[in-house]
């Protein structure tokens, strides 16, 4: 056990290349990111016909040769012949399209495939005047955006290969037969549209819905302005402990795998409650956005991981908007200021 009061039984990560057993016919590989948060879990599962990858990382030069190593070495039994995608992120959906291009399937759920491909397609040599609009209602402070709106943006073809016309949809409730085992498709929400998860008698298969040691990213962005993400994914913690069991090993797209799945959603719910407290009193100085880093992540936040923290800042004021607990005006600028509602 861990302080968290997880246990995580392997604290160290398999070596990019290499693979581990973590259940049988199930094998997890760890990926590098180039981010404040250095990498990515992968996993393989192993059947007849060949492995099913679970999620592929980035499509960058050092990731390929990562999955070369792979699949020349722990991987060269048999073929990979389907890829399923738990979310539409580009660390994890990254590679798909190159292993269908190896004869692979690319199984995901309809948003993710959705969004990913409308990504793809929306490349951008600067920020669009809807994206200089939304980080000036955040409070962005007008240096930084001058410098931003002046610098290419993060595209999804940057680091993504091209993804192939047709998919497999997975839906909420299906059922696959996978290493050796039965799984149910869950989806979540919050942190990703339509996120799948797969849940099996003793393992789980978590993508970024559910981590160690670390929260999601529940952000808000340019594209919906007014979405409540943070509600989306409070819910989906509060059904998906329904089936969660102590004895799940959870295997995630980020830390370790553990044990310990209903304890970790309901610390999961809580610190984001918990946060929306810290944040419901700041406001009863009217701020910005980005004047609300302090209470939410007690932390200092660097030029690396600005773009997530505004984003999830943005997430928790509008949270409070949208269930009546604070007002917000629009500043001569274009900033939103919230303010704790009266009473």
């Amino acid at each position: 056990m861990t302080r968290d009061g997880l246990h995580h039984p392997w604290p160290e990560a398999p070596e990019p290349g290499t693979a581990r057993a973590v259940a049988p016919g199930v094998l997890w590989l760890r990926l590098p990111l180039p981010m404040a948060l250095d990498h990515v879990n992968v996993y393989v599962l192993e059947d007849d016909d060949g492995w099913t990858v679970v999620d592929t990382g980035l499509d960058t030069r050092t990731t390929r040769r990562a999955w070369e190593a792979a699949l020349t070495g722990p991987l060269a039994d048999r073929p990979v012949v389907r890829v399923i995608v738990t979310h539409h992120h580009p660390d994890h959906v990254g590679l798909a399209g190159w292993f269908v291009t190896q004869g692979a399937e690319l199984w995901t759920t309809r948003t993710s495939y959705l969004m990913a491909r409308m990504l793809l397609l929306d490349e951008q040599d600067r920020p669009t005047d809807e994206t200089l609009a939304f980080w000036r209602a955040a409070g962005m402070p007008g240096a930084m955006l001058a410098e931003r709106a002046a610098s290419r943006p993060f595209n999804f073809a940057d680091c993504c290969a091209p993804l192939p016309l047709g998919y497999r949809r997975l839906r909420d409730g299906d059922r696959l037969r996978l290493a050796g085992r039965d799984w149910s498709v869950r989806v979540g929400n919050g942190h990703a549209p339509e996120q799948a998860t797969l849940w099996s008698e003793d393992v789980v298969l978590a993508g970024d819905q559910i981590l160690p040691n670390i929260s999601p990213n529940l952000g808000v962005h340019a594209t919906e302005p007014e979405a409540d993400p943070v509600a989306e994914w409070l819910e989906s913690c509060a059904r998906l402990a329904r089936g969660a069991g102590p004895g799940h090993l959870v295997l995630p797209g980020h830390k370790t795998p553990f044990r310990g799945l209903p304890l970790r959603l309901s610390q999961l719910e809580q610190n984001h409650r918990r946060a929306l407290e810290r944040l419901e009193a700041h406001l009863a100085r009217p701020s910005t956005a980005v004047e609300c880093f302090a209470p939410l992540f007690k932390r200092g936040i660097g030029a690396g991981e600005y773009g997530l923290a505004l984003s999830e800042a943005m997430a928790h004021c509008l949270h409070l908007w949208h269930a009546g607990r604070v007002t917000r005006t629009c500043r001569a600028d274009g900033a939103w200021i919230w303010q704790r509602a009266a009473g």
